[in-house]
């Protein structure tokens, strides 16, 4: 590459660049549009620079040309109104709607463990026997179980269930810095539980009271796990295969936005914790309080699909806008 030639191409941009880092304070909006405009085409030019002549004094003009205008970039946050709206309606949905198949698998093998294990249990008298005495599986089938939901004040037991949930989900996704080992055998042990304790119920004749109790909260929280699982899985697996752009680049987009998903199902959990302390333990009919869990499940897995699938296909991946680490291209 000619380095004279290039400078003499792009010398006015890199100076009209000069300028506006220096008077940032008082561009107006069209300025700064221009600003974000020409730190993008800059910081492709000292790509370009870098790979063509290492050695170049250009590189350490245009690196603390690209320095300066990054910091001038980045130090000009959005409203917080604006980057909350952004987040509701774009970032978490288009993370959750590009993750959907990962969590989908995750749901599915959930749900069939957890099935499996729970007909083994209801078809067995001997597995039961080696469960629990049955003084304590009667014990908890008739009283335990139901009497979990209303035994604390409503308003506390909404709040430790919030917290308890919103910390498993985030620990399933941090886990993914392991490539994610620890998520199945987190899975196996919820869905373990699952199929044990809705056994013991269906052979004692309490499947209504199972499914009457489980169901309103069940079905948006454990939505909530199988998102925050797929999610970790996905940021694991993108460390096994980045495909053909750089692991470090990928690694940080995906974990910026998957640490978003857990941000948002504090929100999500949140609800659940809710519906678990006030429409749980009601007196109202089962009918009801199922559907109450039904009309959630539908409103969270509606909002996904609506916002997620609208964001992806204008090209958003969740990630924050100007990401400093995105490394430039040309062309």
């Amino acid at each position: 590459m000619d380095i004279d030639a290039f400078v003499t191409a792009h010398r006015p941009q890199w100076d009209r660049l000069e300028d506006l880092v220096r008077r940032r304070r008082s561009l107006d909006g069209v300025e700064v549009d221009e600003l974000v405009d020409l730190y993008q085409r800059v910081a492709t030019h000292l790509s370009i620079v870098r790979s063509h002549a290492p050695h170049s004094p250009l590189v350490g003009r245009l690196s603390a040309l690209v320095a300066r205008a990054r910091s001038a970039v980045t130090g000009a946050h959005a409203p917080a109104v604006r980057e909350l709206v952004r987040f509701v309606t774009v970032v978490f949905p288009v993370v959750a709607y590009r993750a959907r198949w990962w969590w989908a698998g995750v749901a599915a093998a959930f749900l069939l463990v957890a099935t499996a294990l729970g007909a083994w249990v209801a078809g067995s008298p001997e597995v039961q026997a080696a469960i629990a005495p049955p003084e304590e599986i009667k014990e908890l089938v008739e009283h335990d179980f139901a009497d979990y939901y209303s035994e604390n004040p409503a308003a506390s037991f909404a709040a430790q269930v919030w917290v308890n949930n919103s910390i498993a989900s985030a620990q399933v996704i941090a886990s993914a810095v392991l490539l994610g080992a620890p998520i199945p055998y987190i899975l196996w042990v919820n869905a373990e539980n699952v199929g044990l304790i809705g056994g013991l119920m269906v052979a004692n004749d309490r499947a209504d009271v199972f499914f009457g109790l489980i169901t309103p909260h069940g079905l948006p929280e454990l939505t909530a796990f199988f998102l925050a699982a797929g999610a970790g899985l996905r940021l694991g697996w993108t460390m096994i295969a980045p495909g053909p752009r750089r692991r470090a680049d990928v690694l940080a987009e995906q974990g910026r936005a998957v640490a978003s998903v857990a941000i948002g199902l504090v929100a999500v959990l949140l609800v659940c914790g809710l519906i678990e302390a006030l429409v749980t333990p009601s007196p109202l009919p089962t009918w009801a309080r199922v559907g109450i869990g039904v009309l959630a499940e539908a409103a969270f897995l509606g909002y996904v699909a609506y916002f997620g699938r609208r964001a992806a296909a204008e090209g958003e991946t969740g990630d924050i806008e100007l990401a400093p680490d995105a490394a430039p291209t040309s062309g």
